[in-house]
């Protein structure tokens, strides 16, 4: 790769009591992290350089104000603020509540104008954030708001793409907030993303029941039966290949799941639960569905970890090098398609 080809990648501070600045500064210790991308942090350097001491990271950093300024084959900190900060590992405080939010909120106004090419999010405390400008229950939403398109939360490790049709939501309002144009919709969305982001033409999706044992023909429910089961066929009738339901149990259970591109789970933790249970610490959050693209790891802020040197990169890492690979398939996949209809003379 061309050094004027290096990915600008922008990554946020998350909660910075939590362990989201270990992992990402232990994740650039690796030198050869850089011939794929230039890093470049929206925080700050008075924070970063207490962090190195405390933790006793050797990683040199350059301070920058703005992102052009970022130099290839460094870690570039832009500085968003010089206050003095207290960090208390361990434990989420208002303060770390309002700087994680400062540092997504640079991070994707950036992101917004081209100025870095993907975003990596660190963990963040979903309640230590909210305020009057954040108030919503996690990045995604967040995301969906501030840049174009409708998201659609994946988790991936491998082969394996979880889809959610239903986010962060009470499961009191799940059955509810599911409909039939509710899934015609995601599954649009990650049929988009599975054919322009990982160059999969023709995916095969499964969807899972709603219902324990997909309802078994009423007793335990009826939406499988009344509105799941006629809206995939539909879909079908589109000419996708998109299956089910599925019981969440022995879809798993038996590794049928192997079979397909990607899953649509009716909600989060039908997808999550064995999501983690087969790829925890490996796993990658991809915010599919929007014009801009982001990953975070598949953990959160860890608390108990914060501090002890114990967290594990491997999951903040695969962000990175999934992100960049994603950054660079839709690039392709954009200028195969945008060049189809034009002959040369």
């Amino acid at each position: 790769m061309e050094k004027s080809e290096k990915i600008i990648l922008g990554i946020s501070i998350g909660d910075f009591n939590g362990v989201g600045i270990e992992i990402i500064l232990k994740t650039f210790l690796d030198k050869r992290m850089f011939d794929f991308c230039t890093p470049v942090l929206f925080g700050s350097a008075k924070l970063i350089t207490a962090y190195k001491k405390n933790m006793d990271i050797n990683l040199l950093f350059n301070g920058i104000r703005q992102v052009d300024a970022a130099i290839q084959g460094r870690f570039n900190v832009l500085n968003l603020w010089k206050d003095d900060i207290e960090v208390n590992l361990g434990t989420p405080t208002a303060e770390s509540g309002k700087y994680a939010f400062e540092s997504l909120e640079a991070a994707t106004n950036a992101l917004a104008k081209g100025e870095i090419d993907l975003l990596v999010t660190a963990p963040i405390s979903k309640e230590n954030i909210q305020s009057e400008d954040f108030k919503f229950p996690g990045h995604t939403e967040y995301l969906e708001s501030k840049l174009k398109g409708e998201s659609l939360m994946i988790l991936m490790a491998d082969s394996l793409r979880i889809g959610l049709i239903t986010g962060h939501i009470p499961v009191s309002k799940v059955s509810e907030t599911i409909t039939s144009d509710l899934i015609k919709k995601k599954v649009a969305i990650l049929y988009e993303t599975l054919v322009q982001d990982f160059a999969i033409s023709k995916p095969k999706i499964a969807i899972l029941g709603l219902n324990p044992h997909c309802g078994d023909h009423g007793v335990i429910g009826t939406e499988d039966d009344e509105m799941i089961r006629p809206t995939i066929a539909e879909i079908q009738n589109e000419g996708k290949l998109v299956y089910g339901p599925y019981a969440a149990d022995g879809f798993f259970g038996s590794d049928n799941y192997k079979k397909f591109d990607a899953i649509l789970a009716m909600y989060h933790d039908q997808g999550l639960a064995p999501f983690k249970a087969l790829s925890f610490g490996e796993g990658v959050n991809f915010t599919a569905g929007l014009d801009k693209i982001r990953t975070s790891p598949d953990h959160g802020t860890a608390y108990d970890l914060a501090g002890k040197g114990e967290a594990n990169i491997n999951s903040f890492k695969e962000a990175v090098f999934s992100g960049i690979q994603i950054f660079k398939t839709r690039k392709e996949y954009k200028s195969l398609t945008e060049n189809t209809l034009k002959t040369t003379r």
